[in-house]
């Protein structure tokens, strides 16, 4: 268990010993990242990879630390800067693939630190891709089948990247310590090859969560229970997932280092992948890209405003509640109706509503649940409604400023004794018939939506099928109300005009009971941002604040127990959490966004970077 961050104890000899020899390591040591995220913004680990790279350069130095990834044009046309200098010897290992037919770039990434990439061509290698596969299911019997687009490039990938750590050992760049960290599947093809060449480099690869895990949860509701009876092989047939098993299983048994982001993930590796791993890897932040110091609570106000904007047209058009009694609470990522732990969220939210009511709390709660769904358009009521609200807002405004320029006239140009003037006489009566008729036009007896598009198969959404069974479909009794956003957040997004961290600011809570979630990087988003959440001990992030950080609820983080996969129960807890937060007064719920923020350092990538250091020392030593 990490020591607790609210505890401050003196460096003992060994630490210090140990540290001693860390900056040894590093001094050196050259540290290479290779990750399909690399300069190409998919998936959660490319914040992972990008978050991290500011704190790795303050440690490692730019000249000792590179990233690799694959080269897809219309991602470098954003991410990467080409270098004009091949002096070094990374620079001439890429000038030699190069002259060798390779399709291989060297470079900067553009975010923060401004780290050297080595980016490859996938599509380049594809006329040796019989070989290639042949040779990973001779030597590795990692067998991969024609056809697939994705594993095709992923092969060509690895291919070129273990050609490239040849060169680099060819002219003894690999005569000094050298790391090779690898992360996920789609990076781990070279380790079997680099450990069968017997190249001298200690290489460490990383699951952050094993897609055969993944595919058993969403399908088991009891997967931790049944973990230690799967057998692997059988259960990634059935899937269709059997190559990137065996991808994953010959990754980890080659690596010096194996790690995983969670205790939780741990125990799936244990028992898919056939090894436990070395070293446990937390994910953290850049806390520094969302700190607002002192200004946490006026950027809430700002964006809570613009949310306020959509509520209004959305909802008022039906029946009005009070803004300054209505909390936002959201929950966001793929969809995954079980492991996401929507369908605990939904029931958790319906019993709020039933507490609400009995209560008698003059209190709102909005719930915005925001995925990707398959959708056809923006659902035309919902946008006719804004539209509508907007032209409300236009009027309002002409005649706010004929009003104010007519007012400042009569006022001072009056004589005698001061009187209030009426200002009824003083708006055209154009204007009160323009405003009257947008008004009329826009109010409606209809309920508001619940979902804000028209989505491919409305009849099999899980998500609203659940509503429609619980008549939660935003009655005007009804004290928790519903919007389904089946599409990410950004700022071309009509309906909000906002980009989603932004969004994240606004909000009140966000819930987050994930029933399987290697890590979870969305409330630790909300705590950076100044937003409490809710998650689940199953969540490796959950479970991380459980095991290693004190009084974790007095700061924002609250977590519900989903081990004994008591659905009912589960539900109860996140109810009863959610009614709590509903009850707590703004003073308190203030105070506790600052809680938040101050208390998300201890996720910032310059504390948890020492389990890397741990990992690498390692790989090292070994």
């Amino acid at each position: 268990m990490a020591t607790n961050f609210n505890e401050k104890t003196k460096m003992s000899t060994a630490e210090k010993k140990k540290e001693g020899t860390s900056r040894a390591t590093v001094r050196n040591t050259k540290l290479f990242e290779i990750a399909w995220e690399v300069c190409n913004q998919v998936g959660g680990i490319y914040t992972v990879i990008r978050s991290k790279v500011p704190s790795v350069i303050d440690k490692w130095g730019v000249d000792n630390y590179f990233l690799v990834g694959p080269y897809f044009e219309d991602q470098a046309a954003a991410h990467f800067d080409r270098a004009t200098d091949y002096s070094t010897p990374i620079g001439k290992a890429v000038l030699e693939m190069q002259s060798r037919g390779f399709d291989v770039h060297y470079g900067k990434w553009i975010v923060s630190g401004r780290p050297n990439v080595v980016l490859f061509n996938p599509y380049s290698v594809y006329d040796k891709l019989d070989e290639i596969k042949h040779m990973l299911y001779q030597d590795y019997h990692i067998s991969i089948p024609n056809g697939d687009e994705l594993l095709d490039k992923v092969a060509a990938f690895g291919f070129q990247v273990k050609e490239f750590f040849h060169f680099l050992c060819a002219n003894n760049y690999c005569e000094s310590n050298v790391i090779a960290h690898f992360h996920e599947w789609m990076a781990g093809i070279p380790i079997p090859g680099i450990r069968k060449s017997n190249l001298n480099i200690k290489t460490v690869f990383t699951t952050h969560a094993t897609l055969l895990g993944r595919y058993l949860a969403m399908n088991d509701h009891e997967f931790y229970h049944h973990l230690p009876f799967y057998n692997w092989e059988q259960e990634a047939i059935k899937f269709n997932v059997k190559p990137i098993a065996e991808i994953e299983r010959a990754s980890a048994h080659g690596a010096h280092v194996f790690t995983t982001v969670s205790e939780v993930t741990a125990k799936e590796c244990t028992h898919l992948l056939g090894r436990t791993p070395d070293r446990i890897l937390p994910n953290g932040l850049n806390i520094q890209r969302f700190e607002a110091v002192h200004e946490i609570q006026n950027q809430h106000v700002q964006v809570k405003n613009q949310i306020h904007e959509f509520v209004m047209g959305h909802f008022f058009q039906s029946y009005p509640f009070d803004l300054n009694k209505t909390l936002y609470f959201f929950t966001s990522g793929r969809y995954e109706y079980q492991n996401k732990g929507y369908d605990l969220t939904l029931e958790a939210l319906a019993r709020l509503n039933w507490k609400m009511q009995q209560a008698g709390t003059d209190m709102t709660v909005v719930s915005f649940f925001i995925t990707k769904r398959p959708f056809y358009t923006f659902n035309p009521d919902v946008l006719q409604s804004k539209a509508m609200i907007e032209d409300v807002h236009r009027v309002v405004d002409e005649i706010k400023e004929q009003l104010g320029q007519r007012l400042y006239t009569q006022i001072t140009t009056a004589s005698g004794a001061y009187e209030f003037p009426d200002l009824s006489a003083m708006v055209d009566d154009y204007l009160k018939l323009k405003l009257r008729r947008n008004v009329q036009s826009w109010k409606s007896h209809n309920l508001p939506k619940v979902v804000t598009h028209t989505l491919v198969d409305d009849a099999k959404d899980e998500i609203l099928n659940f509503l429609r069974t619980s008549n939660l479909v935003n009655n005007r009794h009804d004290k928790v109300k519903i919007v389904y956003h089946p599409d990410f957040i950004s700022t071309s997004n009509p309906l909000f005009k906002m980009d989603y961290t932004q969004f994240v600011r606004g909000c009140h809570l966000g819930i987050f009971p994930s029933l399987y979630e290697p890590w979870g990087y969305t409330p630790l988003e909300c705590l950076a941002s100044g937003i409490p959440s809710v998650t689940s001990n199953l969540a490796g992030f959950g479970d991380y604040v459980v095991n290693n950080v004190k009084d974790h609820e007095e700061k924002g983080m609250f977590i519900i127990d989903r081990t004994d996969g008591n659905f009912h129960r589960g539900a109860e807890e996140l109810a009863n959490i959610l009614f709590d937060f509903v009850q707590k007064s703004r003073r308190d719920r203030i105070a506790l966004r600052y809680k938040c923020e101050e208390a998300s350092m201890h996720f910032d990538w310059s504390n948890l970077g020492k389990f890397y250091d741990d990992a690498y020392e390692l790989a090292v030593q070994r």
